[in-house]
């Protein structure tokens, strides 16, 4: 077993920050199911500065990089510079989750060159769907997205409304609601509705949804943060969730409407198939090219027609083997930032 600075503990600075710890179900669950063996930390700059720890844990590596000012994003940048500079000299191992293969936003030539740079100082990836292909091969550990169903045990979970659509999550550019609500006010139903719960990333957006939405008395918003209880019961009304994506890989929108026992409809893609192969297809049901009304109608259609199980098969994305396929994977970092050192120091 590799040596850390505890003996055979490895301490793992994650890139989340305490808040996130207690309210991303994603972030939580992982924290919470880490075996024996691991010690996390949440993020700080003092702390990933001058903190003692083995691993590195990044998530959304765009998020060290930017700041709710400008001098705050200049500032970050530099942090994160001094970040790398402090993982080499003290050999600290790097470990990056691939969420995503580039940030849903484009944030200039600076981010992009300090992007790449974290992604040549990481020592090893975590893939979280069996699509995905290591950036450097025999360098990763496939962990699959864990389901949410355990974490919305407790939240109320209303019958079906008949007719209910639903759109939920964060609203941003490439996840084209706008278009949802323009082409669900084609649909000739006045038996169907639509409820898009979640916070408009601009003014933009949310202008543009206020606008279409008023236009359908059948649309109803809610444009803010919306919270566990609110989520479990927007889901649990909808025979469908719509997730009307222009580019979409790993959508925890997607998982969270399956840990609920709904089905999505999603774009076609090499994820959502490998998804829909998972869990059922008749779970995940997918369209070619543009969102249209025939979709939508159709896809009422098959929701409505018995399915072959009562419900989405999750059994492969428990939090537990997660924790413990992470701790392998960190593991398996520290070796490599090992084996690295000693070439090093032999040539």
């Amino acid at each position: 077993m590799p040596r850390t600075s505890t003996g055979e503990d490895v301490i793992v600075l994650e890139t989340f920050l305490e808040p996130s710890a207690g309210t991303n179900p994603y972030m939580t669950q992982l924290a919470r199911n880490m075996p024996d063996g691991v010690r996390i930390l949440t993020f700080g700059w003092r702390r990933a500065l001058l903190g003692r720890y083995d691993v590195l844990h990044i998530h959304f590596p765009e998020l060290l990089l930017r700041g709710s000012t400008r001098p705050r994003t200049y500032a970050h940048r530099l942090l994160a510079v001094v970040l790398l500079l402090r993982c080499w000299l003290r050999r600290t191992a790097v470990v990056q989750t691939l969420h995503n293969h580039r940030p849903h936003e484009d944030r200039g030539p600076v981010e992009r060159v300090l992007l790449r740079a974290i992604r040549a100082r990481t020592d090893w990836w975590i893939l979280i769907n069996t699509v995905d292909a290591a950036p450097r091969p025999g360098r990763a550990t496939t962990i699959l997205h864990g389901h949410y169903r355990d974490w919305f045990a407790g939240c109320p979970r209303p019958p079906r409304s008949p007719g209910r659509l639903a759109y939920v999550g964060m609203i941003r550019e490439y996840k084209n609601v706008p278009a949802l609500l323009a082409v669900f006010s084609q649909v000739d139903d006045d038996s169907l509705s639509l409820v898009v719960a979640g916070q408009p990333r601009t003014d933009d957006l949310t202008s543009a949804l206020s606008r279409a939405a008023a236009r359908d008395g059948r649309v109803r918003l809610d444009l803010a943060y919306v919270d566990d209880d609110t989520l479990a019961r927007t889901v649990s009304e909808a025979e469908l969730v719509v997730l009307p994506y222009t580019e979409m890989r790993n959508s925890g929108a997607a998982l969270l409407a399956l840990s609920l026992d709904r089905p999505v409809l999603v774009p076609r893609g090499t994820e959502n198939d490998a998804l829909a192969a998972e869990v059922g297809e008749d779970w995940v049901l997918r369209y070619d090219g543009p969102l249209t009304r025939e979709v939508i109608t159709a896809a009422v259609d098959v929701v409505r027609r018995p399915r072959a199980a009562d419900r989405p098969m999750l059994d492969g994305r428990d939090w537990k083997t997660a924790g413990h396929l992470h701790r392998e994977a960190f593991r398996a970092a520290l070796t490599r930032r090992r084996h690295r050192r000693e070439d090093s120091t032999t040539r």
